[in-house]
C-alpha cells in the first residue's frame, strides 16, 4: 500500500488475480502486500507457512481490473474525440548502462530507440535465464501481431505525416548498484519527478544536457522535494559508460537489426550509426 496506493485501490473489486495466495478467510495475498500470515493456500494449492522455504505468490502473479477503478484515471481517457499526445515514453529494465532517463533528438531518433529497447529477463520470460539482455521493440514484442519490421516502417511514416509530433522520452527505472545489488532509485511514486521533467520539457521550461545517446537532465532540473537524494546518488544513476554502452547495448542492437536485415528500415540503419559515431 505504501509504494503503490493507486494499484491496491484499483484492485480492491471486481478483480481477476493470477498465481496469488489465499488466506484461510478467502482473501488475496502475496509477498510485500503486508506482514505474511501464519497460514495460507499457496499459488501451486499447497498448505504454505512462513517458515516453509517456498514464496506463496508466483514471482510473475498478476491482476486484471477494469481501467474505471484507478483513482486517478484522467476523466478523458475514453473521449471518443480522442486526446492530444504531447510526449511518449518507453522504458526497459536495465541494471547498467542506460540512465534514469533521457529526450531523444528527434522522431527518427526516437523510433530507433524504441525499436531497439533491450530489457533483462525476469521471471516472467519462461525461456530465458534471469538477467540475460533481450530485445523488446518498443516493449511490446509478444503483442505485435505483424512484422517489426513494418510497424518500425509505420512509425517513421506516421512522423512524416504529424504536424506537431510528440516528444519521446525513455526511462529506466531498474538500475542497480553493482556492489550492493539495490536499485539506485526508490521509483514508484517517486517516478512522478521524472514524469514532471518530462512535461516541463515539453513545454519548454526545464533544461537538459545533450549527451551521445539524448538529452538528460541536470540533477538541478529535478524537484526533489521530499525525497533526500544526493547529488552524488544522481550522478551514479546517470552515468554514462561509452565503451560500455558501445560494446553491450550496441551489440544487441545488432542482433535485432540483422534478424530484420531484409525489411529493416534504412532510417534506422542511419540511427545506428549515428549513435556509434556519437560513441
Amino acid at each position: 500500500m505504501s509504494t503503490n496506493p493507486s494499484a491496491i485501490e484499483a484492485c480492491s473489486r471486481d478483480t481477476i488475480f493470477t498465481n496469488v495466495a489465499l488466506t484461510d478467510d478467502g482473501d488475496v495475498w502475496w509477498e510485500g502486500l503486508s506482514k505474511p500470515p501464519q497460514h495460507l493456500i499457496d499459488w501451486q494449492g499447497k498448505d504454505w507457512t512462513p517458515g516453509c522455504g517456498r514464496s506463496a505468490a508466483h514471482s510473475n502473479s498478476r491482476f486484471t481490473a477494469p481501467l474505471h477503478n484507478c483513482p486517478i484515471l484522467d476523466e478523458n481517457w475514453n473521449n471518443p474525440k480522442g486526446v492530444p499526445i504531447s510526449a511518449m515514453i518507453y522504458g526497459g529494465r536495465r541494471e547498467s548502462d542506460i540512465p534514469l532517463v533521457f529526450q531523444t533528438f528527434n522522431w527518427s531518433h526516437g523510433v530507433y530507440t524504441g525499436a531497439t529497447i533491450a530489457s533483462e529477463t525476469t521471471s516472467a520470460n519462461q525461456d530465458d535465464k534471469t538477467g540475460t539482455l533481450r530485445s523488446d521493440p518498443f516493449a511490446m514484442l509478444p503483442f505485435c501481431g505483424y512484422h517489426m519490421a513494418d510497424y518500425f516502417k509505420h512509425y517513421l511514416r506516421m512522423g512524416r505525416i504529424l504536424k506537431h509530433k510528440p516528444l519521446i522520452f525513455h526511462v529506466n527505472f531498474f538500475r542497480r548498484d553493482p556492489k550492493t545489488r539495490k536499485f539506485l532509485y526508490p521509483g514508484f511514486s517517486d517516478n512522478a519527478r521524472i514524469l514532471k521533467w518530462i512535461v516541463q520539457r515539453v513545454n519548454g521550461q526545464a533544461h537538459g544536457v545533450e549527451t551521445a545517446i539524448g538529452i538528460i537532465p541536470r540533477y538541478e532540473d529535478i524537484d526533489w522535494n521530499g525525497l533526500n537524494y544526493t547529488r552524488e546518488q544522481f550522478n551514479e544513476l546517470m552515468e554514462l559508460n561509452g565503451e560500455s554502452i558501445k560494446y553491450k547495448t550496441t551489440v544487441n542492437h545488432d542482433q535485432l537489426l540483422l534478424k530484420l536485415c531484409d525489411k529493416i528500415p534504412f532510417e534506422l540503419l542511419c540511427e545506428r550509426q549515428l549513435l556509434v559515431s556519437r560513441l
